[in-house]
């Protein structure tokens, strides 16, 4: 039997309160230019993502959910992953190991990793090309302060964005530089956790300038995690582990008249488990991603109705682990590419354009030995169009036609109708579908427990959404329902149709579900939000539940915000049981859980009447106020195993000062 082991990390500090300064604070500029928009502006804004271009959210052709400024700043968050589990339809999940944060889309958790969700900054895409989509070190590191709001897009995308639209498009929008300002933070609470963050601004004539950084240590946890071994006395080994939780993050951009350059740099540390290896070898430990993300975009107006974009952009992802199988991963991926909006008539909307990918990578082992690499080049080009057939009738339609290096021509269509018989409600209508190619990894993979596949195709789905949406003054309500048919989804086929495991198009699911959510604001100072999902799936052999999501989930929250500066709010995120077929024999079992989160924000300027340029806050949050510690499954390989997710209850207090 394997001894036990432990993780070789420092001893958690003592419980320490440091005086620190607040993630997401009250920005008095801010709380002017919120003042100046009725409930009904902040409600229904403008948003960019589902048409590439400004659009009123009940008039975009796309079911989509937007946190605000406004919300950003009542609920707070240490990590975007926090933001993002308070989305509708959107939960946080977690896989064995190359993708230890993972953010999954109205049930659909397929894949050993977030490879259906495209993630955006500021609507250019962040991709990972070997493993197929890691985005774990931007959930947990991204510089949350510098974000002005999130749109996301709840079904495919992928007739403007290309592969990875899958099943959900999330689009970080940062602020910008309109005006000059420095904030610096900070960020203590217990078992040694500890952090800073710092916000530039910088307008100097048609040159403005914007940077972030971010610097986080969560507390230590310390767990027993057990696997079975085969053919010993008692078939079971515990290891003593010590996880960390770290990361940096930082952001730059700069615009100048037309030019516009951004750059980003994530990393983040945690542990592993692979647990149907650990009686081989000593399969846990430590991981270390980190992304590199910069665009050049260049937009230019030719004549009244016709303006285009020209963008280059370029992403960098690398990945360790600590022990077996030792892998050190490096893969980047090139866009270059032309979009172009027309406006013909007031009733008319056209988007077309093209772009071409590069995307190179390799893993290598100690050796070194190199177990994967490859390089692939593909090309789109896109177009769709929008028509108001009468003045509440407005259709849609559109396509792209994808070749990808090695793989025949493909074209997935978008197509739709938006009724709205009064001002305030609307009906959308919606079909579309989208894919993702496959990755280095699982076209190339030669490793001696697992083999890439050259034959395969990509990913494909095929979605129906039909919605309503009420628009108020002061409150906003949407049902939608969805239906969504996967097909040719790559597995790790385990079968014995290959002589060792390997990737395989093996498997089709379909995912059909409700989804409800509603905003208030019962006045200016008191708001209240709350979504519920439940989806069912399915697979072609009629096994229900395949995914490691539960049915049902729930999220509610509320914000209270006087006049005298203080924010006190509270937010709920339920996920329901999952099906028995999760449930462990050694480790927790998966289970329905509450993830409950409170926040408070005091501003001293407000609550003092100092009239200073400076502006002083201090905020409280806390974390899992339930104190519940979560386990969830090992999702990767076989199922009936669990791994270590939260650890309970974090609290954190601070200071918040801006210059």
């Amino acid at each position: 039997m394997r001894s036990k082991r432990n993780f070789p990390l420092q001893k958690p500090a003592i419980l320490i309160v440091l005086i620190s300064f607040l993630y997401t604070p009250i920005n008095a500029q801010f709380t002017e230019d919120l003042l100046s928009l009725s409930l009904e502006e902040i409600l229904n804004m403008e948003i960019t993502t589902v048409s590439k271009s400004a659009e009123k959210l009940s008039d975009a052709p796309g079911v989509v959910s937007v946190i605000t400024k406004d919300e950003l700043s009542r609920f707070g968050g240490t990590t975007l992953k926090d933001i993002l589990e308070r989305v509708p339809s959107l939960i946080g999940s977690t896989v064995y190991m190359t993708d230890r944060s993972t953010i999954a889309a109205r049930g659909d958790q397929v894949l050993a990793s977030s490879s259906h969700v495209l993630l955006l900054i500021n609507g250019r895409p962040v991709r990972e090309s070997l493993e197929g989509g890691i985005k774990s070190e931007i959930y947990e590191s991204f510089p949350v302060n510098i974000i002005e709001k999130i749109e996301v897009i709840r079904g495919p995308g992928s007739v403007l964005y290309g592969s990875n639209a899958f099943s959900a498009v999330i689009n970080i929008i940062t602020e910008t530089a309109d005006k000059n300002g420095l904030s610096v933070s900070g960020i203590a609470g217990q078992s040694g956790s500890h952090g800073a963050l710092a916000k530039a601004k910088t307008k100097l004539g048609d040159l403005n300038v914007i940077a972030a950084g971010r610097l986080f240590k969560k507390a230590e946890w310390e767990t027993d995690w057990q696997y079975a071994v085969p053919g010993s006395a008692s078939g079971d080994t515990t290891v003593q582990m010590r996880i960390p939780n770290e990361g940096q993050g930082a952001y730059l951009e700069m615009n100048y008249k037309n030019l516009r350059f951004m750059s980003s740099y994530t990393k983040w540390e945690n542990a592993y488990f692979i647990a149907d290896y650990a009686f081989i070898f000593p399969s846990w430990g430590r991981a270390t991603w980190d992304k590199t993300f910069a665009d050049l975009g260049y937009s230019l107006t030719v004549s009244n109705f016709w303006k285009m974009d020209l963008n280059t952009t370029y992403t960098r992802s690398t990945f360790k682990t600590s022990s077996w199988p030792s892998s050190s991963r490096d893969s980047y991926e090139t866009v270059v590419e032309w979009t172009n909006f027309l406006t013909p008539s007031d009733k008319t909307g056209i988007i077309f354009g093209g772009l071409v990918n590069y995307f190179k990578g390799d893993e290598t082992t100690p050796g070194p030995v190199v177990v994967s690499e490859g390089n692939r080049s593909s090309f789109g080009i896109y177009a769709q169009m929008d028509y108001h057939l009468l003045k509440n009738i407005k259709l849609i339609a559109g396509f792209q036609a994808n070749k990808v290096e090695n793989i025949d021509l493909d074209i997935v269509p978008r197509g739709g109708m938006i009724w709205q018989p009064t001002g305030r409600l609307n009906v959308k209508a919606l079909y579309s579908q989208a894919f993702r190619a496959p990755s280095i990894n699982e076209i190339g993979l030669d490793f001696p427990e697992m083999k890439g596949n050259p034959n395969l195709v990509p990913e494909k789905v095929h979605s129906f959404d039909l919605g309503m949406n009420y628009q108020g003054e002061q409150y906003q309500l949407g049902i939608n329902y969805f239906n969504s048919k996967q097909t040719d989804i790559v597995i790790q086929n385990r079968s014995g149709k290959f002589p060792v495991p390997t990737y395989d198009n093996g498997n089709e699911i379909t995912f059909s579900g409700v989804e409800f959510e509603g905003k208030y604001y019962i006045s200016r100072s008191l708001f209240i939000t709350g979504s519920l999902l439940y989806q069912t799936n399915e697979d072609m052999n009629g096994s229900e539940n395949v995914t490691p999501i539960a049915n049902l989930g729930a999220k509610s929250g509320i914000s209270y915000r006087s006049d005298k500066g203080v924010t006190l709010s509270l937010f709920n995120v339920y996920q329901g049981d999952l099906d028995e077929k999760y449930d462990t024999r050694l480790n927790p079992s998966p289970k329905a859980c509450n993830l409950m989160n409170l926040y408070c924000n005091f501003n001293i300027n407000k609550m003092l009447n100092l009239n200073l340029p400076q502006n002083y806050s201090v905020f409280l949050q806390a974390d899992n106020m339930l104190d519940e510690t979560i386990w969830m499954p090992d999702w990767g390989l076989a199922p009936g195993k669990s791994m270590p997710v939260n650890q309970g209850r974090a609290v954190y207090i601070g200071v918040n000062a801006e210059l």
